[in-house]
């Protein structure tokens, strides 16, 4: 099925991700763009040949011609316009993370599965293809049984950037922390049984950086890290017992088309200790903004979500409880009972 899209804002991300992506993809149109400013929607719909261009997100969600819409606007107004977009019977792709926190993310899904439209958060990561083909090495044992995953995304930010704002959702946790996260819950299907965090924390108590342990069962555990305040590093690696896949640019991967490494020891023998193997594996150069375009749209034409996507809440919860965990109410531990 194809759906026709509206964008609630012109934010970076619709330039460098959505709109793209949509152009790209197989189920996707741009229908229409919206923004608080009529001139600023004018200007982008002439740039990217939109056909409606709004002066007001209130328009745009009234526009017959739009099936479904991506909400990019700054964390602290991800609930209330993805409800008002449900209540006008509009599917809703809404950038991460999904809510300010887990009650407001619980409180959004269920308003979205009452008004019959699909929620789905936007990691587009999910959805490209070098992520299956780990997922499905992992799966087949080509590193052996999964015993620990690593994950780092940092970057330095400018100041007065609003991601620095508590009030607002702000600190690496929400922003980039919460891919490492993600990874972690994806590549062991589970959710963690333990969560440890430390912080460092700015003045007005929005997370600077921030480093967390998880458990998840099976033993599997987890070491992710974030801040604003490292030099740009985005990477994931997952260890089993007989070898390791290390995946650079993890959750940006390059145009050019993304690579890993698959690292398999070999087994001692008489001659002597074994010798590590490395092989570099490359996948397709596909626009994950795109795939993930068409994910939604396969979810939206079997009224549920499909596999890899998922509406946030278990995420925002994980979320949640590190960074409880990280400010030390939780005596900077907490175990599931």
């Amino acid at each position: 099925m194809t759906l026709r899209w509206g964008l609630l804002g012109c934010a970076r991300i619709c330039r460098r991700g959505l709109i793209p992506g949509i152009k790209a993809s197989e189920a996707g149109v741009l229908a229409a763009i919206a923004s608080r400013d009529e001139a600023v929607a004018r200007e982008w719909a002439d740039e990217f040949q939109i056909p409606a261009a709004h002066g007001s997100y209130e328009a745009l969600l009234a526009d017959p011609s739009v099936d479904a819409v991506y909400v990019p606007l700054p964390n602290e107004l991800h609930e209330p316009w993805a409800a008002r977009a449900a209540d006008a019977g509009k599917h809703v792709l809404c950038e991460k993370p999904l809510a300010l926190d887990a009650d407001e993310a619980r409180a959004m899904a269920e308003h979205c599965r009452s008004r019959g439209v699909i929620l789905m958060e936007a990691f587009m990561w999910r959805h490209q293809p070098r992520t299956a083909a780990v997922k499905k090495m992992l799966d087949d044992g080509a590193i052996g049984r999964l015993r620990l995953i690593r994950a780092s995304f940092s970057f330095p930010i400018e100041a007065g950037d609003w991601r620095l704002d508590p009030a607002r959702g702000g600190g690496p946790l929400w922003d980039v922390g919460c891919y490492g996260v993600n990874a972690a819950r994806f590549f062991t299907g589970a959710e963690p049984e333990r969560v440890e965090a430390v912080g460092d924390f700015a003045p007005n108590g929005v997370d600077m950086a921030v480093a967390a342990s998880l458990r998840f069962p099976d033993g599997v555990l987890a070491a992710i890290d974030c801040s604003f305040e490292q030099p740009f590093f985005c990477r994931y690696e997952l260890v089993g017992e007989t070898g390791s896949i290390v995946v650079p640019d993890a959750f940006l991967p390059p145009s050019s088309g993304p690579v890993a490494t698959l690292r398999t020891m070999e087994a001692a023998s008489d001659a002597g200790a074994g010798a590590d193997r490395y092989e570099t594996l490359t996948f397709p150069a596909v626009d994950q903004y795109a795939a993930m375009v068409d994910s939604f749209a396969r979810s939206v034409a079997a009224g549920s979500l499909q596999p890899p996507a998922e509406d946030g809440v278990a995420q925002m919860e994980a979320l949640c409880r590190i960074l409880r965990s990280a400010r030390g109410t939780e005596r900077n531990r907490e175990t599931i009972s």
